[in-house]
C-alpha cells in the first residue's frame, strides 16, 4: 500500500478532493493514514507547497463540504498554520518520530541557528524510562521541536552541562536558555514547557494567535504601540512580564503592521496609534480593564496585581455618541446607553446585532417598520446597538441579534427581558403592550410593502422563522 501511495501521489495530484459523504465513508476503511483539510477554496498555495515537501507515504485530501467534513472520523486533527514550515514540521512529528536525534557536535551548531523553539534532552540512553517520558510529552506538544543525545560533547553545545537526565528549552527571543530542573517526569516536563515556551512578551502575529488565546493562561496583558514606543518602555514591560509567568501573558500589538493590528483595535473599539494597555480575560465572558497610568515597572506590576485580584473598574468598548439621532430607531452606544435605554420614563425595546449577521439584515427592515408605525407614542422607545463595537453591563450576548425590553420604573434593579417572540411588526407591538409599564393605545398598523429584500448573499424562504445566528 505504500509503494501504491507513493507512485500515486508522485504521478497524480498531490491532494484529491472528496466529493460527497460516501466518499469520505469509503476513504475511512483505507489501510494508509489520512490527513483531512478543510478549507475556503482549493488556491491555498502555501498548503500545496507544503505537501509537496512531504515525501512519507501519506495521503491528502481536500474536503469540500461541511457536512462531509463532519462525517469524516478525522484521524489526526489538522491545526491551522500559517507557515509552510509549520506544516512540514507538524506532519513530520505526527507520522514519525517525535524526538530525533542529533548526531554531531556540527549538527547541533546547525540546530542552534533555527528560528523554532528548541527542547533538547541529554539521556543515559535512547530507550530507556526518562526516554519515554519525554516521548509522551512530545507527541502531545506543538510549536516545540524536540531533540535527544546521549553524548558529552554534544549536550554540552546546547547548554547541558548537568549529568544526565538533563533537559533545556532553547528560544530565540529573550530568556534565551531555560533549565529544566524537577523530576524526569512527563507532568513535570510538560509543566515546564508550558511555563517557558512562550517569550517574556508575545508579538502578536497569525502565528502567535493560538499561543497566546488557547493557552492554559485566560489572561492577557496587551499593549498596542508603535515600535519606537515600544523600545521606551521594552525594559519595564518585559521586567514586570517576569513577576506574572503563567498566571498573564504579555502581549505586543504592533500598531505599525495595519494589517495585523487594524482587527485588533477594532474589537476593542481602539481607533487611534496612541500607546495603550489593556487587561483581557479570555474566561469571563471576554471582560476588558484600561490601563490609565504611565509605564513605569511599579505601575504596571500594580496593574498587573489588580487585574488577578479582580479590583480593576471593567472598561466597555463604545462608538462616539452620534451627531444626528432622530430617526424612527434610536442609535445606541455605550456612551449613550444610560441616557436612552435607562431612561425611566421609557419602554424601550432595545436590538443588538452585528453588521456581518444575515439575520440582522433580514429583520432590519421590519424592525424599521416598527420604528415608523411606534413613532408618536412618547413612552416608547425601538433601538438598536452594534454588538460588536459597543458593551453594557446589562447586555450579555450569547447570539445575533439579541433583542431585549427594558420596562419603564425600575431598570436599575431588575434585569431586562430577553424577547421572545416573531419577529414580525404585529408580534412585536403584541410583546410591547403586553409588558410595557406604561399603558398605550395601540396604532393602526399599515400592510407591509411586497417588494421587500434584502441581500444575504442566500435565499431565504419568504415565510421561514429564522432562528439567532451564533
Amino acid at each position: 500500500d505504500g509503494i501504491v501511495a507513493w507512485v500515486k501521489k508522485k504521478t497524480g495530484p498531490a491532494i484529491s478532493v472528496v466529493k460527497s459523504s460516501a466518499d469520505a465513508e469509503e476513504l475511512l476503511k483505507e489501510e494508509t493514514p489520512l490527513a483531512v483539510a478543510f478549507l475556503d477554496d482549493f488556491e491555498v498555495d502555501g498548503f500545496l507547497c507544503s505537501i509537496k515537501h512531504i515525501t512519507c507515504c501519506f495521503q491528502f485530501f481536500f474536503v469540500v463540504e461541511n457536512y462531509i467534513f463532519l462525517h469524516v472520523n478525522i484521524i489526526m486533527l489538522f491545526f491551522p498554520f500559517h507557515l509552510d514550515d509549520g506544516i512540514v514540521a507538524w506532519v513530520k512529528k505526527k507520522t514519525g518520530p517525535a524526538i530525533s536525534v542529533v548526531k554531531s557536535s556540527a549538527d547541533a551548531e546547525e540546530l542552534l541557528k533555527e528560528e523554532t523553539t528548541l527542547a533538547v534532552a541529554f539521556l543515559d540512553d535512547f530507550e530507556g524510562k526518562d526516554a519515554k517520558e519525554l516521548t509522551a510529552v512530545a507527541r502531545q506538544e506543538d510549536g516545540i521541536l524536540f531533540y535527544m543525545t546521549v553524548d558529552v560533547d554534544i549536550a554540552k553545545v546546547f547548554g547541558l552541562n548537568k549529568k544526565a537526565p538533563a533537559l533545556v528549552l532553547l528560544k530565540k527571543q529573550n530568556e534565551k536558555l531555560s533549565t529544566f530542573d524537577g523530576a524526569f517526569e512527563r507532568k513535570e516536563i510538560s509543566g515546564f514547557l508550558s511555563a517557558n515556551k512562550l517569550p517574556l512578551v508575545v508579538t502578536f502575529s497569525h502565528e502567535t494567535a493560538s499561543a497566546i488565546f488557547e493557552d492554559e493562561v485566560s489572561r492577557q496583558l496587551l499593549l498596542f504601540a508603535l515600535p519606537e514606543e515600544f523600545e521606551k518602555i521594552r525594559d519595564n514591560f518585559e521586567e514586570a512580564a517576569k513577576s506574572f509567568k503563567r498566571k498573564i501573558i504579555f502581549v505586543l500589538v504592533d500598531l505599525a503592521n495595519k494589517q495585523l493590528a487594524t482587527p485588533v483595535l477594532d474589537f476593542f473599539a481602539l481607533t487611534t496609534d496612541e500607546t495603550k494597555m489593556i487587561g483581557f480575560s479570555v474566561d469571563e465572558n471576554g471582560r476588558k480593564f484600561m490601563y490609565s497610568g504611565d509605564f513605569s515597572l511599579d505601575s504596571i506590576k500594580v496593574f498587573g496585581e489588580k487585574f488577578l485580584t479582580g479590583d480593576l473598574p471593567r472598561y466597555l468598548k463604545s462608538e462616539p455618541i452620534p451627531h444626528k439621532n432622530d430617526g424612527d430607531v434610536k442609535i445606541v452606544v455605550s456612551n449613550s446607553f444610560d441616557d436612552i435605554v435607562l431612561d425611566e420614563t421609557k419602554d424601550v425595546l432595545l436590538e443588538v446585532y452585528a453588521p456581518w449577521c444575515g439575520h440582522c439584515k433580514k429583520l432590519e427592515p421590519e424592525y424599521n417598520r416598527l420604528g415608523e408605525v411606534l413613532r408618536n407614542i412618547p413612552s416608547i422607545v425601538i433601538a438598536k446597538m452594534d454588538g460588536t463595537k459597543n458593551e453594557h453591563a446589562l447586555v450579555q450576548v450569547k447570539g445575533f441579534p439579541t433583542i431585549l425590553f427594558f420596562p419603564a420604573g425600575n431598570k436599575s434593579k431588575e434585569p431586562p427581558l430577553s424577547v421572545d417572540t416573531d419577529r414580525t411588526v404585529e408580534a412585536f407591538v403584541e410583546y410591547i403592550k403586553k409588558n410595557a409599564a406604561i399603558p398605550f393605545t395601540v396604532p393602526e398598523i399599515p400592510e407591509a410593502k411586497q417588494d421587500v429584500s434584502v441581500d444575504l448573499g442566500m435565499e431565504v424562504e419568504a415565510d421561514q422563522n429564522f432562528k439567532d445566528e451564533l
